[in-house]
């Protein structure tokens, strides 16, 4: 029996896919070759940059699960609820994915500005946002939960109605229905969406350079003086030493694929509801 011939569609496809793998791939590879090796050992030892790192990890944690609180919840009630203005909601919700980063300091700005209604009863309460562990955290969660609720809203409007019928007649109340079928069969949905928000989060830069470029310690953060890690890559390519810019840029991208390594470990080990079976579907 002759050996199965790749069809042209076949190969077109793969050529296609290459393409776009090396377009993800080659400017990390440039990146990390362009640092000089005594470039990442002073990147590692460099307390700055690791503080930066650390500080990143960890306001997008929190962004995340903010987003993930508020998200998750938002995206059911769009994907299995009708009400009015619910075409309003989810223009509402997508508006923040296209407002460019810049755009998006701005609009924060001014609403927080001591001038306005919500800066001012923000500052008589006295939690500071401008340049404040809380001003990172709004800018990760603005820019980054819209890709929460638009996931989450796939993955519940995917499960199929008939197994929560089904469930419904063998005698499940709607909170247990949810707990043992929707939510299971909508995590993976869910999941994706979670690294899609974290990812946007990290990545952010032009409402940092606005609302929090230097971070200072207050409620939430006592650490020292620090920015986030997209800003302090921006500090260090403005002063044109490109050597360390390359080597701190490439540590977090090490750390970030880690994560999305770690993420794939656990669903390949079949310790979230679907199996490896599933996934290679």
């Amino acid at each position: 029996m002759k050996g199965h011939r790749p069809s042209a569609g076949s190969l077109v496809a793969l050529a296609l896919s290459v393409s776009l793998l090396a377009l993800f791939v080659l400017p990390i590879v440039a990146l990390v070759t362009t640092a000089p090796l005594n470039a990442f050992a002073r990147a590692f030892a460099d307390p700055q940059a690791r503080l930066s790192v650390a500080f990143t990890l960890y306001a997008s944690a929190v962004a995340l699960a903010i987003s993930l609180l508020l998200g998750v919840p938002l995206g059911y009630l769009l994907a299995r609820r009708s009400f009015l203005g619910k075409s309003v909601v989810e223009s509402v919700v997508g508006l923040p994915v296209v407002v460019p980063h810049l755009v998006a300091g701005l609009a924060l700005l001014f609403l927080f500005s001591p001038r306005t209604p919500v800066g001012s009863l923000f500052r008589w309460a006295g939690v500071p946002v401008f340049g404040t562990f809380l001003g990172v955290v709004l800018v990760m969660t603005y820019v980054s939960a819209s890709y929460t609720v638009l996931a989450s809203t796939l993955a519940f409007r995917a499960v199929d109605g008939r197994l929560l019928e089904s469930a419904r007649c063998l005698g499940a109340t709607a909170p247990t229905a949810f707990a043992t079928v929707t939510f299971p069969l909508a995590l993976r949905g869910i999941v994706a969406g979670a690294l899609l928000t974290w990812a946007r989060s990290v990545s952010e830069i032009g409402a940092f350079l606005i609302l929090a470029y230097t971070v200072y310690p207050g409620p939430g953060y006592d650490g020292p003086v620090t920015s986030p890690i997209s800003v302090y890559v921006y500090n260090l390519y403005q002063i044109g030493d490109l050597g360390e810019t390359a080597a701190v840029a490439s540590l977090f991208v090490l750390v970030a694929f880690a994560i999305f390594l770690t993420v794939r470990w656990v669903e390949r080990a079949g310790i979230l509801p679907w199996g490896p079976a599933e996934l290679g579907r």
